[in-house]
């Protein structure tokens, strides 16, 4: 077989990272026709096609996301040998870049790279976005790992790799309370206006079987999908959330907040969702290694 030519996968590597041939060609100051030339030439040399056309975008093929992983990881050692050789010095910085679905509570987000935040060899790329945009990133290796509240079900097309990092109740809070004056559950639900997640969370159908199988009405005040709103909610109009205490975690230990109950046999389940790749990022091995109680930081 004859050796690859690393010119030919340089510049498919252009192409694959900018998604546009046009672009691609700009920045290597070459043309069009001869940037195409040249990544047939690979296309040939290797047996597969690395691009398919959907009208004037190039997609990668599933080929091509493979040989792309392969680029980077051959890109990236070259620039260590340069930079050893030349300078003497090794380049010991990895990069990992983590998917966090919009309405994932931001502080379990942070929770789950804190161990890496210190760290001066690491950089971190932080995405947030709807989950079937954060998926289609992580299928092409723009991405190596999507934090979700949500389970996804991998299929013949994709096939993702689903795994719960953690679990938690999830609680009523609300403005600190007088002294011995508990919070009634399950009457006082009924007494006045609740902060609720969306109909879509999985939290709020727990919640409104709970209720049901209580004979229970309550009434709305707000219905939030953003658990970052639905914190600052809680936190300034004095009214009762329901919401896993990882998204108030700083208010209630602050006092501002106060857990009034746990709601029984309601949860939050956090996963970490990926794909499989002939290498996998160390640093996520080690993140996806800790125990639940230091993935929520209530170590």
């Amino acid at each position: 077989m004859s050796r690859l030519n690393y010119h030919h996968l340089h510049y498919f590597w252009a192409v694959a990272k900018e998604g546009n041939l046009t672009r691609a060609a700009a920045q290597l100051h070459v043309s069009q026709s001869a940037l195409s030339t040249q990544i047939k030439q690979l296309e040939d040399q290797l047996g597969q096609a690395l691009f398919s056309r959907d009208g004037r975008v190039l997609q990668l093929t599933e080929a091509g996301r493979v040989a792309l992983t392969y680029a980077e990881t051959i890109f990236e050692t070259g620039n260590e040998l340069t930079s050893l050789l030349r300078d003497g010095q090794r380049l010991a910085r990895q990069v990992l870049r983590i998917g966090g679905v919009a309405t994932l509570s931001r502080n379990f987000q942070e929770n789950f790279v804190k161990p890496l935040l210190k760290r001066t060899d690491v950089e971190l790329v932080l995405q947030s976005g709807g989950l079937d945009e954060l998926l289609t990133r992580l299928a092409v290796h723009n991405l190596d790992v999507v934090l979700s509240n949500r389970k996804v079900h991998a299929d013949s097309q994709h096939p993702w790799r689903c795994r719960r990092i953690a679990r938690q109740p999830v609680s009523l809070v609300g403005k600190p309370r007088s002294k011995g004056k508990a919070f009634r559950f399950p009457q006082e639900l009924a007494e006045q206006p609740l902060l609720l997640p969306g109909r879509d969370s999985d939290i709020r159908a727990g919640f409104d079987v709970l209720c049901e199988h209580l004979g229970l009405r309550y009434q709305v005040l707000a219905e939030v999908d953003d658990m970052a709103m639905l914190r600052l909610l809680a936190r300034d109009s004095g009214n009762v959330a329901l919401l896993p205490t990882v998204v108030v975690q700083d208010e209630l230990r602050s006092g501002k907040l106060q857990e009034y109950c746990v709601v029984p046999q309601l949860h939050e389940n956090f996963y970490a969702i990926t794909v499989q790749r002939h290498f996998e990022p160390p640093l996520l091995k080690t993140l996806l290694r800790r125990s639940e109680a230091e993935v929520l930081g209530t170590d």
